[in-house]
């Protein structure tokens, strides 16, 4: 046992070591176990350098080490600098950079202008450009109208589009009370739609009731429908009784259901 307790700390101290953590206790490692802890350290610098962090020490880097990166920071800022970052450092591009880089940040303001976000900056769209972008924000706001989401103005849209746009409206809201959707607004459903709707309505409940689920209301449940359910309920307190499984009321059982379930049965 004590030998195992003793495997035990040492391996704890290896992995605390290896962590670098404040409860290493460096004087208790092997020379193997001292070399594999400071390759593990020195991986670890590294990657915190690569990552930029704090607590990077260039100083323990080797000469290959600090080109390699250097490399990767400027790589990084080449990133940062196309992908509009704050961290970016123009000064360190090299000129193609800084032209690529330019290039990036006007095609990133036409897809902020096109699509309504970010930081649109209109003076600085071309003629063509500009036109383009007012191409698409009509139509996604006919996309928004027909969808009944983001940003619809309905003073933007052509008779055509207005034409559209209604259609898609009131498919929606057939849709929505079909579905029992929140958005629903009856009086704006054809006859037809209207019974279509009343009558998924019903199969909702019926279904609802079949499930024993909360949102069951048996009033609205026709005559035979309700004697159907009450046939279906009867068979699964018969076959709970009979069975020992499930909820079971004895006192709606029949007298023979009664004799034929066995007496040591609950």
């Amino acid at each position: 046992m004590f030998a195992l307790a003793q495997s035990s700390d040492v391996a704890q101290n290896l992995a605390s070591c290896k962590a670098g953590r404040k409860d290493c206790d460096r004087s208790k490692l092997s020379p193997s176990q001292s070399a594999d802890v400071a390759l593990e350290r020195h991986s670890r610098n590294i990657a915190n350098c690569r990552s930029g962090y704090d607590s990077c020490d260039r100083s323990q880097l080797t000469p290959l080490e600090v080109v390699a990166l250097a490399v990767a920071d400027h790589q990084r800022n080449v990133s940062d600098c196309k992908d509009g970052m704050q961290s970016c450092d123009p000064s360190k591009l090299t000129p193609s950079e800084a032209h690529d880089s330019s290039v990036a940040e006007r095609q990133r303001n036409i897809a902020d202008c096109k699509d309504g976000v970010g930081a649109c900056d209109h003076s600085k769209l071309s003629a063509p450009e500009a036109g383009a972008v007012d191409a698409a924000r009509r139509q996604l706001n006919v996309s928004d109208c027909k969808g009944g989401v983001g940003l619809c103005d309905h003073s933007h849209l052509t008779a055509p589009e207005m034409k559209e746009v209604t259609a898609a409206e009131h498919q929606r809201n057939a849709i929505n009370c079909h579905n029992g959707w929140d958005e629903c607004d009856r009086s704006k459903l054809t006859s037809l739609e209207a019974v279509q709707a009343a009558d998924a309505a019903h199969q909702r409940n019926l279904s609802a009731c079949k499930s024993g689920q909360d949102s069951c209301d048996y009033e609205k449940l026709s005559a035979p429908e309700a004697r159907m359910l009450a046939e279906v309920e009867h068979k699964r307190n018969y076959n709970a009784c009979l069975k020992g499984y499930g909820y079971c009321d004895p006192s709606r059982l029949t007298a023979g259901e009664t004799r034929s379930i066995h007496p040591e049965r609950p």
